[in-house]
């Protein structure tokens, strides 16, 4: 089985996003086991500022106070998530909208990202403190498609806003899949970003792990989460740009993009 994360930025291009969908849900109608996890940075960003709630970020991480983190939740667990579920029963499917924190799939604990070294608090945001893959098992044993909204919650019962890529490596992980699919808006992972000639075709785990270092912005949760997965249990990794459903469909059948492995 394969674990897509399917990237907020994808998710505000329409067009791209009908045929995204489309592409995963004939993928998964062919009888594959599938599982998305979705983001919605955008989503959020266009709600706050309805909202006048100002945010900024951290390291790659949206800073998140209580304030932001009720904007945070009602969007992308309510109408990112429907939104979506919805546009994959329109294909046929048979998804089942839910969070990360239901079932106990995930339980968070707070995360405090390192910038030159030093623990900064980012506010209510989370990592994987624990998965527990049971629940999206029992639907996927039933040719159900979960569609999972990253925001979590820990054991104290305060929802968490883990970062989409994140929460995808750690259920990835979880389920031992095969691969976890990152659908972005960049062609793969880059070995001098911003540098468009440092784009690596294939790496392995302990390679990343040594490069990552050195990230910073956006790649710096992506190879987390990459690696996240692999230490985990997941085989491979790819990370694809989702702009063209060209990269899409080859990566839904192994080609393309910066692949990973264990």
């Amino acid at each position: 089985m394969i674990v897509i994360k399917y990237g907020g930025h994808v998710l505000e291009n329409a067009s791209a996003h009908d045929e995204i969908v489309q592409a995963i849900s004939e993928f998964h109608l062919s009888g594959q086991k599938v599982v998305v996890v979705h983001g919605g940075g955008p989503a959020v960003d266009a709600e706050l500022k309805v909202h006048q709630i100002p945010t900024r970020m951290a390291s790659g991480y949206r800073v998140t106070t209580p304030e932001v983190m009720e904007v945070v939740q009602s969007t992308l667990s309510g109408a990112v998530l429907r939104n979506l579920t919805n546009k994959f029963i329109g294909y046929g499917v048979n998804a089942v909208g839910i969070s990360s924190g239901d079932g106990k799939i995930l339980r968070a604990r707070k995360f405090s990202p390192l910038v030159n070294g030093v623990p900064v608090d980012i506010g209510l945001v989370g990592e994987a403190e624990s998965a527990d893959p049971t629940f999206l098992n029992l639907l996927l044993e039933n040719d159900y498609l979960p569609i999972v909204s990253p925001v979590s919650v820990g054991t104290d019962g305060l929802a968490l806003n883990i970062n989409g890529d994140i929460a995808a490596g750690s259920i990835a992980g979880a389920l031992m899949a095969k691969e976890v699919l990152f659908i972005t808006d960049v062609a793969g992972i880059y070995r001098n970003w911003p540098d468009r000639n440092s784009l690596i075709d294939e790496i392995s785990l302990d390679e990343l792990k040594v490069l990552s270092e050195t990230f910073t912005d956006g790649m710096a949760p992506k190879s987390r989460a990459v690696i996240t997965a692999l230490s985990s249990g997941a085989s491979q990794a790819r990370v694809l740009d989702g702009t063209d459903i060209k990269n899409v469909r080859n990566g839904l059948l192994g080609v393309g993009g910066t692949v990973v492995k264990a």
